[in-house]
C-alpha cells in the first residue's frame, strides 16, 4: 500500500506562484506515473499533470501548459507541481495521483490518492 502525502498549498494573489510536493511511502513508486488533479467548488475532479516515474516524460492538461511544470526527485520519492502565473480559477483542492499506467492516470483510473492541499487563488 503506497501513501502519498500532500504539502504546500496556502493562498497566493493572482500572478504569484507556489509549489506543491507529494511524498511517496514506497521505492516502488518508481514503478508507476504519477500526477496532479484538481477539484474546484461545485466543479468535478481534472486533470492536471502527471509524469512517467522512470523516463520523466510528463502530460499537461491544456488549462495549465506553459505555467505549471511537474517535476520529480528519486532519492526522496517526492513529486513537485511548480504552479507559476496563478489565476483565480486555478482555486481548488489539489491532489496527488498514482497509477502504474500514463494513460490510465491521464484519464483518471488511479490507484492511489492523497489526502489533498487546498490553493486558493485571490484575485
Amino acid at each position: 500500500q503506497v501513501q502519498l502525502v500532500e504539502s504546500g498549498g496556502g493562498l497566493v494573489q493572482a500572478g504569484g506562484s507556489l509549489r506543491l510536493s507529494c511524498a511517496a511511502s514506497e521505492r516502488t513508486i518508481s514503478t508507476y506515473a504519477m500526477g496532479w488533479f484538481r477539484q474546484a467548488p461545485g466543479k468535478e475532479r481534472e486533470f492536471v499533470a502527471a509524469i512517467r516515474w522512470s523516463s520523466g516524460s510528463t502530460d499537461y492538461a491544456d488549462s495549465v501548459k506553459g505555467r505549471f511544470t511537474i517535476s520529480r526527485h528519486n532519492a526522496k520519492n517526492t513529486v513537485y507541481l511548480q504552479m507559476n502565473s496563478l489565476k483565480p480559477e486555478d482555486t481548488a483542492v489539489y491532489y496527488c495521483a498514482a497509477d502504474r499506467s500514463m494513460v490510465g492516470l491521464r484519464n483518471g483510473v488511479v490507484t492511489y490518492w492523497g489526502q489533498g492541499t487546498q490553493v486558493t487563488v485571490s484575485s
